[in-house]
């Protein structure tokens, strides 16, 4: 006499027989639809399936509202965060920590950033940039234009690790170069600053001998800055670098107004 689990076995009843029936029947519905309206089913699935995934992004993009303010030591970089969010003149010294406010962006939109001054001490800078990398929706490198030629050196070796760190991340940030300190007599130009920043960048990756790491932890390819083999230009990497002169102490002394004003509209633009 058979058992009563081969019975069980032998007749369907086990669990695949119990749902055999339902997958049978749903089976021959699909088979006996009209094509027709499959397709449209098909083609709204496929519609509301878009929707959410650019949802997901939209999202995820609203996520990264910061600024990151970075540049060597003396850039300008706490007075640039100071007139932009007050418009006003303030004495400012280096600093150990960040600092950040909301910043209400210039357009109809209405948008807002937060803006976040990294220090720039040499001890600090990296580990500061780290922190705040992954909501960063753009960097702003701050230079000293009046000091560029006695420090280009060490303002390309930084620039050197933010445009690594910033190609590593799974959001490229926005990126531009902010030549400040532009009402003083001597300061260089954006276009002789870029000239010899693309020189110093050329020698750096050329005398590097180790693969520069970066500072998205799941990247295992090293980054490579530029062409291989060809002169290195800010035109050749996968963001877009940009350039613009200010002043954030302004021409007319403490109390005049800061030249500011490209890069508030490059502000209204990224947010």
């Amino acid at each position: 006499m058979a058992s009563a689990d081969s019975r069980r076995v032998g007749d369907g009843s086990g669990a695949g027989g119990t749902f055999q029936p339902y997958l049978d029947s749903l089976r021959q519905e699909l088979q006996q639809t009209d094509p027709t309206l499959l397709s449209v089913v098909v083609a709204v699935f496929a519609v509301l399936l878009t929707l959410v995934f650019w949802k997901f992004i939209r999202s995820r993009r609203s996520s990264q509202r910061a600024v990151l303010l970075v540049g060597l030591c003396d850039s300008g970089k706490t007075l640039l965060f100071v007139r932009l969010l007050t418009g006003l003149y303030r004495d400012t010294q280096t600093s150990i920590t960040d600092s950040s406010a909301i910043y209400r962006v210039n357009n109809n939109r209405g948008n807002s950033l937060t803006l976040i001054d990294l220090p720039g001490h040499e001890s600090l800078r990296l580990q500061f940039l780290e922190r705040f990398k992954a909501s960063a929706r753009a960097v702003v490198f701050v230079v000293d234009s009046a000091a560029f030629q006695r420090e280009v050196k060490d303002v390309a070796e930084f620039l050197y690790q933010v445009l690594i760190d910033s190609m590593g991340l799974k959001n490229t940030p926005s990126f531009l170069i902010a030549c400040n300190k532009q009402d003083i007599a001597m300061a260089k130009s954006a276009k002789l600053i870029q000239q010899q920043l693309e020189k110093e960048l050329n020698t750096l990756r050329v005398t590097r001998s180790a693969a520069p790491s970066t500072l998205d932890s799941s990247s295992t390819v090293p980054v490579q800055l530029g062409k291989k083999g060809k002169e290195f230009e800010f035109s050749q990497l996968p963001l877009k670098v940009e350039f613009l002169e200010c002043s954030a102490k302004g021409g007319r002394g403490d109390a005049g107004s800061a030249d500011i004003q490209d890069l508030e509209k490059w502000l209204a633009k990224i947010a």
